[in-house]
């Protein structure tokens, strides 16, 4: 496999993953902190170095209705943006997923306003959980490349066709430099490989119709198929995971279990946290303490059978969000465990913690404050249903 470590942040190894994948179309308006994303892209563009044709559009929810009417045409389209900027794009978003167009976005995730705020935390992909997006997270730099190329090819899958967030976390990713492998061109173009053929508008001896009004006589079967397609697409993010696991020996799932198996405490988390995470169950399981961690790395679709299984010989699981569900009772990711969890037997003790909102450090002691909690449970014999990590009360 010809390959090559570099150093990169997660904003250079996005743009540098787009050179490789060099698509027909890329439409993109700069926000902090992805603006350097396209930033970096339109000097490729600018130079020749891809065949792109790169549209400077005034907002973000024109940039996705020009990726929109891109991926209609049959054109391989990607975008990039974070924050208020997906926000923006939120009408054309769920319209990208029901007219079944296969664009890529990569996304910084920065938290919502207001008040203003350009650091992490991951309100703004959780927002458009359910807008028929699947939704990719990633731990590290290395991740974020791997990721971004393989949502090229479950997008662009004949049995999927659905728009694909490939996401970092915002400054604590996407401006920090990691070591990572990364394929060469030719092998990157051979593996996502020609787009399929697929109706467009521009079939001119197929004609399709897309954008038309829909009403009590379609509507609902139109949505179920968006639904049962994020069903079938579990398979194919298998496919495709098993496919590039041969070509680079990096292998990824639905999710990540460490020191899962045996674990009698576990945390469940998204994104970049769960490095320092790894390093906290490594200094328990030194003392004696079956603890365990699994990191979700599809959040769309949920592939809840597996995290069932994975999850429900687990005595007490605290669950953290990076996202606040505002007197929902919870944060979204517990929702989802509590969920999937609901009709095993065994039933585990499950509590949520909200941490790390607007880029506030996460530490150590703040993962082994988490895990104290747990310990807590089996002592006390109850839960608190929701507990802050790291803020001032």
């Amino acid at each position: 496999m010809p390959s090559k470590r570099v150093t990169k942040t997660g904003n250079e190894i996005f743009a540098e993953a787009m050179r490789q994948i060099n698509p027909d179309v890329v439409a993109a308006y700069p926000i902090t902190p992805a603006t350097e994303i396209v930033q970096i892209f339109s000097q490729f563009v600018a130079d020749g170095i891809v065949k792109t044709e790169y549209v400077a559009v005034e907002s973000e929810h024109s940039a996705m209705s020009a990726c929109i009417g891109s991926a209609a045409t049959g054109a391989r389209t990607m975008t990039g943006t974070s924050s208020q900027g997906l926000a923006l794009m939120w009408e054309m978003l769920y319209i990208a997923a029901g007219l079944r167009l296969p664009i890529i976005m990569a996304v910084v995730n920065r938290a919502l306003s207001a008040p203003i705020n350009i650091h992490c935390d991951h309100s703004d992909t959780m927002g458009a959980r359910d807008s028929g997006w699947i939704q990719i997270y990633s731990e590290n730099v290395q991740e974020a490349y791997d990721n971004l190329v393989q949502a090229v090819k479950i997008a662009e899958h004949p049995e999927v066709r659905l728009p694909v967030m490939a996401t970092t976390d915002g400054f604590i990713l996407s401006h920090c430099l990691e070591v990572a492998e990364i394929l060469d061109d030719e092998t990157v173009q051979k593996f996502i490989g020609e787009p399929p053929k697929r109706p467009t508008i521009f079939d001119f001896e197929n004609p399709i119709t897309l954008g038309a009004l829909d009403l009590q006589d379609y509507y609902f079967e139109h949505r179920r198929q968006v639904a049962e397609t994020m069903k079938k697409s579990i398979r194919v993010i298998d496919e495709v995971a098993d496919e590039y696991a041969k070509l680079t020996g990096r292998k990824y799932s639905f999710f990540e279990s460490y020191y899962l198996d045996d674990a009698e405490y576990a945390i469940v988390l998204i994104g970049s946290t769960a490095g320092t995470a790894k390093d906290v169950v490594d200094k328990l399981r030194n003392e004696g303490k079956k603890v365990g961690l699994m990191k979700i790395r599809v959040f769309r679709p949920f592939d809840y059978l597996r995290v069932r299984k994975a999850l429900e010989n687990i005595k007490i699981i605290g669950v953290m969000d990076r996202a606040d569900g505002l007197n929902s009772f919870c944060g979204p990711l517990f929702s989802e465990i509590c969920t999937c969890l609901y009709e095993s037997e065994k039933k585990p003790a499950l509590m949520n913690f909200i941490y790390g909102l607007g880029g506030r450090e996460v530490r150590e002691e703040d993962i082994e404050t988490v895990f104290e909690e747990l310990f807590k449970i089996e002592k006390q014999g109850k839960t608190v249903n929701t507990k802050y990590i790291g803020v001032r009360e």
